[in-house]
């Protein structure tokens, strides 16, 4: 079948298991999802019942409103890029090292390779975005609060910072939070500075066009980032082969945009077991990068305070391109 453009790129019809040419409704899609995730990842029952619950707490979440989704890819197109149908692309992916370091599929250990090995990793990251399923969209219209409860019903968490930018830059180093500055803004200014020497470093090395999932397109209807006018025009996870970080984690430049924590004092750090958590930050996603270069972005970079709340206020920031990826810790 020869590919349309990516703008033309049918309506979410019936690309991932249903009928072809049906429109189907997001809790519909949904449903697809969630089978998925038992199929692929053996997501068991119970923790399939919890992640219904969080979903049917919001009339957004989900692979975008497929009334005006135009997803820039469909999974089989993605998979022929790769090589393979999708389900021999999803095996592809599976590391079955990682997996008994990870406890899981498609997880990826986070270590510094200059002094450690993956078996010594104390926390591993999803490889893709949530989901997590290989040839499959990324969640989107998520609010912070809901990423972190759908990583807890699978016995994960949400990411700080600092473990964000090691698994795009390729090495998992101590935290460097200078909680003594007070503020986010000052916070991020040391930080940005601390890293500039950096600041050519992405996840794939010097950046490169067309690498990752950075050539979609904003919906014309979008009109400021509502549900009803702007689509997730998403690419299925994993369609770049080459769009990894040294340390395995898929598509965390371009795609879907990512919640993480950014503590602002060391009992709001994940990482170390924090029930109250932090701030909100948010790095990647596909939106204009390959056309228009919207801001900085780097393997190291932390951004402004972008929409920014508490990580578990329920009002936190949610939009058509920002989705999550799970961090699990290593027992």
């Amino acid at each position: 079948m020869k590919l349309l453009p990516r703008l033309f790129v049918t309506l979410i019809f019936g690309v991932m298991g249903a009928g072809a040419g049906v429109a189907q409704s997001l809790q519909e899609l949904n449903e697809i999802m969630f089978r998925q995730m038992q199929e692929v990842r053996g997501v068991s029952n119970a923790e399939i019942r919890r992640i219904r619950e969080i979903f049917a707490g919001s009339s957004y979440i989900g692979q975008g409103n497929p009334a005006v989704t135009r997803h820039a890819m469909t999974p089989e197109e993605a998979a022929a890029q790769v090589g393979g149908s999708v389900s021999s692309v999803q095996q592809r992916y599976r590391n079955a090292r990682w997996e008994r370091i990870c406890g899981g599929p498609y997880r990826a250990p986070l270590y510094d390779p200059a002094t450690e090995r993956p078996e010594d990793a104390e926390v591993c990251v999803d490889m893709f975005e949530y989901p997590n399923i290989p040839m499959v969209y990324p969640v989107v219209w998520v609010r912070a609060n809901e990423a972190h409860a759908l990583c807890a019903a699978e016995g994960g968490r949400i990411g700080d910072a600092h473990e964000w930018e090691g698994a795009a830059a390729g090495a998992l180093l101590e935290p460097d939070y200078q909680f003594q500055l007070g503020s986010q803004q000052a916070m991020r200014a040391w930080h940005n500075s601390h890293w500039a020497h950096t600041s050519n470093v992405y996840s794939i090395g010097p950046w490169r066009s067309g690498v990752c999932a950075t050539g979609s397109f904003k919906s014309g209807s979008c009109n400021g980032g509502s549900f009803t006018g702007c689509g997730s025009n998403t690419y299925p996870a994993g369609s770049f082969p080459q769009c990894h970080s040294p340390l395995g984690v898929y598509d965390i430049d371009g795609n879907a945009a990512e919640h993480m924590n950014l503590p602002l004092s060391e009992d709001q750090m994940a990482s170390r077991g924090s029930t109250t958590l932090g701030v909100t930050e948010m790095k990647g996603s596909w939106f204009i990068w390959d056309t228009v270069r919207a801001h900085e972005h780097w393997a190291r970079w932390r951004a402004p305070f972008w929409h920014g709340s508490r990580v578990l206020s329920p009002s936190s920031h949610r939009n058509y391109h920002l989705g999550f990826r799970c961090f699990y810790d290593v027992d």
